[in-house]
């Protein structure tokens, strides 16, 4: 069964005024940096999942030294992240590939490290995902990732709004549910970080130049109407990141050195 699209032309092209080229997901560059950090990368097989357009499986290869394995549902996301490999010269560092939902096309303990950066987020059925993540990687191989995440309360109406304005699929969890789950499909050495308060500072950065020196940029590219929903949009996070109700964090897990 396809996949059906959910990051239009336009929703891409705000994303990158705000993160840079390249890049969908809060941070840029930065967030990979802390995605990848402790792990040793140099030489090593890297899975991508939900790699969207491509900068930070570049990143990973042309700062990183790895080998990079970009997966997408989207295959418009995908074609122009593979298009823009060959343009800067990484084609043989990175590649990249459509998926479909359910289990990767890739062998057992077939790479060092798997990362990911909002691809959990969106994803109902995450203890068959976690299970897939520790198959292939290989023993002692990390599994690192970026999340937006929730509290144990139910959804607010302002949360609810927000979900609405975004237009996207999310099934999130708390950072325990998600601990949890890296258990029981197998993950050793599991932890969590709290970055809440470093994305509130950034989304209201963010939000603040989405009005002001990025707002005719965004006109320009995508028309009033469009820049004004996404203004939107950013007003609305924020709300319920700073009420305590959505989180950020970062997960990680290690797949044990010993044999199955």
């Amino acid at each position: 069964m396809s996949h059906e699209a959910e990051y239009d032309h336009n929703m891409v092209q705000m994303l990158e005024l705000i993160w840079g080229e390249g890049y969908m997901a809060p941070g840029g560059p930065g967030n990979v940096e802390r995605i990848l950090a402790g792990i040793d990368t140099r030489g090593k097989r890297i899975l991508d999942v939900g790699c969207g357009i491509g900068g930070p499986a570049m990143e990973m290869a042309s700062q990183h030294g790895a080998r990079v394995t970009g997966v997408d549902l989207e295959a418009p996301l995908v074609a122009r992240a593979a298009q823009s490999a060959m343009d800067r010269g990484l084609a043989d560092h990175c590649r990249f590939q459509v998926v479909e939902p359910g289990a990767l096309p890739f062998a057992d303990g077939e790479f060092d490290v798997v990362v990911s950066s909002g691809a959990v987020t969106q994803t109902e059925d995450v203890a068959a995902l976690f299970s897939e993540f520790l198959r292939v990687l290989r023993p002692g191989g990390w599994f690192s990732c970026y999340e937006w995440l929730r509290t144990d309360q139910p959804y607010s109406q302002a949360m609810h709004y927000w979900f609405e304005m975004e237009g996207l699929t999310y099934a999130m969890r708390t950072f325990q549910q998600y601990e949890a789950l890296l258990a029981q499909a197998g993950f050793v050495e599991v932890s969590s970080e709290d970055a809440t308060d470093w994305y509130r500072a950034e989304g209201r950065r963010e939000y603040d130049s989405l009005r002001g020196e990025l707002y005719q940029p965004l006109v320009d590219a995508l028309g009033r109407d469009d820049a004004d929903h996404f203004v939107e949009n950013w007003r609305a996070m924020l709300v319920v990141i700073d009420g305590g109700e959505m989180k950020q964090g970062y997960l990680r897990g290690r797949r044990s050195r010993a044999a199955p």
